[in-house]
């Protein structure tokens, strides 16, 4: 198994229902988001009742993935990042 390297500064989080992705400010650089059954999405805003800044839409279909990856710079969250889920099993967040 070959070396992982990480930057300083970039950690990752995991939710399975609507929450924080982070307590902090933070930028999201990429999700990986796993389905559900039904048709769902993915909801970025800047703390729960702030500016949405990103929605992605998902299709149908318990066991498809999407990755999205959002540049070097990622989405910055001034307040700190929330995502609201529906229909989405989980999404794996790679936070700096």
């Amino acid at each position: 198994m070959g070396m992982v390297y990480t930057t300083e500064g970039v950690s990752t989080s995991t939710i399975t229902a609507t929450g924080d992705v982070a307590s902090v400010p933070a930028r999201v650089l990429s999700m990986y988001i796993v389905g559900a059954a039904s048709a769902g999405s993915v909801v970025l805003k800047d703390s729960s009742g702030g500016s949405t800044l990103a929605t992605i839409n998902t299709p149908a279909g318990a066991t498809l993935t999407q990755n999205i990856d959002f540049g070097s710079e990622g989405l910055n969250f001034k307040t700190n990042p929330h995502a609201t889920l529906t229909n989405i099993a989980s999404v794996f967040f790679v936070i700096g």
